[in-house]
Formats: C-alpha cells, sequence, structure tokens
C-alpha cells in the first residue's frame, strides 16, 4: 500500500505495553536505565503510544515513568492505574512531563472479577469507572479505559459501561481478551457489536490486548482490527504475564506481508524489529525462542537440503519476507585482533548500537580484549559483548578477578575478588562443583537470602572457543530478577551473570524503599 492510498481509517495504532505488562512476566524485571534505552528505542521505531509503568506501585516505577515522559520526542506517554483516585492523580502527575501523555485506567467488568475480585455490583463499576474517567479528563486530555476480562463480560453490560464512559470523556475504550480465552471469529464478532450498538461509539478509538494462554494473541488482535478496533497492544517478543501478550514483532509485520488480507498500516519501523527483539530480551534476559516468528534465530534458517537448494536459487521459494525488512543481516565474520576502533564503530552503526564516548571506549577495550582469546569475532559476539557492557555500567557490584580449581578430586574451590562500592573484598571458598564454589564466594563478600531459581548455559556462536552465556534468575521476598552474562569462560561468565541479577536487586530495593520514605 504506497501512502498516497493510505487512509485514516485504515491506520492501526501501535500500543507497546513491554515496560509494564512485559515487565509483570516473572524474572524479567528492568532497571531504570534499562527502561530508558528501551523506551527512547521504541519511540525512534515509531511506536504511537508506549505503556511506561505502573506509577502507583513504586517510587521507582513513579520515576521511571516520569523521565521516559520527559525524554520523549513523538511517542504518546501512558501510565497505568487503578480505578481509584490515588492512582489516577499519581498517574497524571508520571505522565505530565511528556509532549502528549495518557492516563490508563482499568476495571473488571465480567460477572466473576466483579463479584470475587472487586465484591462490587454491576452498577457500582459504572459509577466508579464514570468518575475516575471524569477525574482524569480534569487533568489531562487523553484518558484510556479499560475493561478487565472484557471477553468474558455480559454484553448487554458491556454496551452500558462502554457508553458511559465514552460519555464521561474516555478517549480510548479497550477490550481486552485478559485470560486469552477467546477466539479470532468470536473477537471480531464482539467488537463489531459492540461498536454498532453503542450510540457514541464513534467519538472513541477502540483498542484490542490479547493474552497467548491459547496461542491466539496475535490472530485474536487481528480479529479485533477486523471488527472495527483501531489500537493493537502489544509487546516485543511477545513477554508479559503467563504466556505473554500478543507479539508486537508479529502484528506489525503480519499487516505487511498480507496487506491484501490485512488491509491497514502503521508506522513502525520494521528495520528496526530484530534490534528491539535483542533489546528487550539482553534487558529481561529472557531468551528467544529459536522457532519464534519473525525474530527467532532459526525464522530464516534453512536445514532441508531441498530448502536450501531452492532459497538459494530464488529466496521467495520458502521465504514470504526478506531478512532486511526486520533489519537482519546474515551473521559474518566481521572483527579480529587486528581490528581498529573505526571498523569497530562501523559495526555498531550497522547493528543498531549508539554508544556513548566512554562506553564506546569500554566496549572497545573488551572487544580487543575477546579478540586475543578467541580467533574469530562475529556479530553475536558483538552484541553479546555491548549488551553486557550496557546492562553493567551502572552495577554497584563488579568481578575484578576469578580463580577456579576444578577437577576430578573434590572439593572444587574458587578465589574471588569483587568491587563493592568501589571497596575491594577478596574471599575464597569450596562448593559441590566449580559454580557452587563460584556462587558460594559471592555469598560470603555480599550476604544475601535470594534463591536461584534459574542456571543456564548456552553458547553464543559455534566452536570450542565460543563465548559462554550464562543466564541466572534470583528471587527475593516475592520478585525475581534475571540476569545474562557472556564470556568465553563459562565460570566466568557465570560469576557475571549471578552479580548482574544481584544488582538488579540492591538496585531495585535503593530506588524503591528509601525515596517512598522521604515521600512518607
Amino acid at each position: 500500500m504506497t501512502t498516497a492510498n493510505k487512509s485514516d481509517k485504515d491506520r492501526v495504532i501501535i500500543f507497546d505495553t513491554t515496560l509494564r505488562d512485559g515487565e509483570q512476566c516473572p524474572g524479567a524485571t528492568m532497571t531504570f536505565e534499562e527502561k530508558i534505552e528501551i523506551a527512547e528505542m521504541l519511540d525512534d521505531m515509531g511506536v504511537d503510544v508506549i505503556e511506561a509503568g505502573f506509577p502507583i506501585t513504586s517510587e521507582g516505577d513513579f520515576q521511571a515513568v516520569s523521565e521516559i515522559a520527559r525524554r520523549s520526542k513523538n511517542s504518546v506517554i501512558a501510565g497505568l492505574s487503578r480505578a481509584n483516585p490515588k492512582d489516577i492523580d499519581r498517574c497524571a502527575e508520571a505522565v505530565k512531563f511528556a509532549k502528549r501523555g495518557r492516563v490508563h485506567t482499568v476495571i473488571a467488568t465480567s460477572p466473576l472479577h466483579m463479584r470475587v475480585k472487586l465484591n462490587m455490583t454491576p452498577e457500582q463499576v459504572i459509577e466508579l469507572s464514570v468518575a475516575n474517567v471524569t477525574r482524569a479528563r480534569n487533568q489531562i486530555d487523553d484518558v484510556e479505559w479499560s475493561a478487565e476480562d472484557a471477553t468474558r463480560s455480559e454484553m448487554d453490560y458491556l454496551c452500558r459501561i462502554v457508553e458511559a464512559v465514552i460519555k464521561a470523556g474516555a478517549t480510548t475504550v479497550n477490550l481486552p481478551d485478559t485470560v486469552g480465552y477467546t477466539t479470532p471469529e468470536e473477537y471480531t464478532r464482539f467488537m463489531r457489536t459492540i461498536i454498532e450498538r453503542v450510540p457514541n461509539s464513534d467519538k472513541a478509538v477502540f483498542s484490542v490486548h490479547c493474552h497467548n494462554d491459547l496461542g491466539m494473541a496475535v490472530a485474536n488482535s487481528l480479529a479485533g482490527i477486523a471488527g472495527g478496533a483501531r489500537q493493537i497492544e502489544c509487546t516485543v517478543n511477545g513477554i508479559g504475564e503467563r504466556a505473554g501478550n500478543a507479539a508486537l514483532e508479529e502484528v506489525v509485520m503480519a499487516m505487511k506481508v498480507r496487506n491484501d488480507v490485512f488491509p491497514w498500516w502503521n508506522q513502525i519501523d520494521t528495520t528496526q524489529l530484530t534490534r528491539a527483539s535483542k533489546m528487550v530480551s539482553a534487558a529481561t534476559s529472557f531468551p528467544v525462542q529459536y522457532n519464534k516468528a519473525i525474530v527467532g534465530r532459526n525464522a530464516f534458517a534453512h536445514e532441508s537440503g531441498i530448502h536450501q537448494d531452492g532459497v538459494l536459487k530464488d529466496a521467495s521459494t520458502y521465504e514470504i519476507m526478506r531478512p532486511e525488512m526486520i533489519g537482519l543481516k546474515k551473521s559474518s565474520l566481521v572483527l579480529g585482533k587486528h581490528s581498529g576502533r573505526h571498523a569497530f564503530v562501523h559495526k555498531l552503526e550497522e547493528m543498531g548500537y549508539k554508544l556513548g564516548a566512554n562506553q564506546l571506549e569500554d566496549a572497545f577495550v573488551r572487544m580487543k580484549a575477546l579478540a586475543d582469546r578467541k580467533k574469530d569475532i562475529y556479530d553475536e559476539d558483538i552484541e553479546a559483548l555491548v549488551d553486557q557492557e550496557i546492562a553493567a555500567s551502572h552495577d554497584r557490584i563488579k568481578l575484578t578477578s576469578l580463580t577456579v580449581i576444578a577437577g576430578t578430586h573434590g572439593p572444587q574451590r574458587a578465589t574471588m575478588k569483587l568491587d563493592v562500592e568501589g571497596q575491594i573484598r577478596i574471599e575464597e571458598a569450596e562448593g559441590n562443583g566449580p559454580v557452587d564454589a563460584v556462587f558460594n564466594c559471592i555469598k560470603a563478600l555480599v550476604p544475601h537470602e535470594a534463591k536461584l531459581e534459574l542456571y543456564q548455559v548456552h553458547a553464543v556462536t559455534e566452536g570450542t572457543d565460543a563465548q559462554a552465556e550464562v543466564s541466572v534468575r534470583l528471587a527475593h521476598e516475592g520478585r525475581s530478577m534475571t540476569s545474562k552474562a557472556s564470556d568465553p569462560d563459562t565460570l566466568v561468565a557465570s560469576a557475571k551473570a549471578y552479580l548482574g541479577a544481584l544488582n538488579k536487586i540492591v538496585k531495585k530495593h535503593q530506588r524503591d524503599d528509601a525515596p517512598a520514605k522521604a515521600v512518607g
């Protein structure tokens, strides 16, 4: 579809909730700095609305939403609020610095949720919804109202409450499939029925927010658009609670590749999709499954000899989209120990990285050090190196040195030196294996009660000299923090990953607890 043929009625607003619903995925907690970086990437990519967080939940979340609002260039910055005055006011305060801010308020409307969760009558829910939309509109022009568990709500009641909130000033009405229950045909009919039956439906944009419990979040989202909605709420890589949300990259590319069937458009720069996927994966330490649609490692890989032969003759035989459309470049040998700074900078720019002078210098030094230990440096090595540099740039606890004695005759022993907020600490510990010894060293140097939930090791590239990429998830006080680190030495990568998760716990406490006490 050419620009000349595009019409506003066919425009689909992309609402990204990676930083709010996505972060609610267990273990996917992001640091303040990571949220800022991801928000700037989403803004550059053309996302229409960025839901930056849930401001009332903590001082840290409030600060993150406020800072993202200040920095936003093009995107509307939204915050989520429950249906009560304090939430509404806190949310409005957080997004007021944006060029365009939005208060997003949500309340349940299904009989089950109203009875069990809210303990309210349907009439009370309508009254509260109208009151909160009115309160939000008195502070900001852009107000979104969401009916939690909309797809299991009664149609007559839903039509009544939607009409009431639009009359009160809601500019967007979101009708989510909160528990991933509906099917595409049902959702098209559901959305079309409400829009047709609500007298003032033309005064608001209708939105879809689908979860993936039955694997239909993307299909349902597109079905909702077919029913008249014009906003899709989604996340990068489809991360989110339980089975996740509709994946941004999938809904966007479905409209692009099959515009004959999905005749709508959006303003996402699809060449940034691969970089967005890798950035979110690095920040959350959630690996993207290899066979994930659009951005998975195998999405453009061809193992079968018949497939390879066809692709070599004409890529369109098995590829319905070109890798370049999503910003994917063929992995290649890129750098070695004799590569200069200019070549390194050029490669980073080609891969979509924008580093400050200090970060660039640190990354270059680490690349040279890696080249001394590893014969060939690939794109994946550079990504792992730079992502780790960005993630660790604000860490308060850093690994200085590690020596491990391992072998068939235990116990294994580790000696570690840490820089803890500028102070050097040294410890030696034994363990049931080298990894256990390394982690026992960390516990002795930085006493804590966090429990190890996950420990995984992957190779970044092929070959016996490949960097090991280690994922560690720590659980502490009901929250899970995940971190990834890479190094040619698996034990060094293990220590860095564990420390990365521990640093997230420390920063979360310092950002949420100390400022909150000051506020009262």
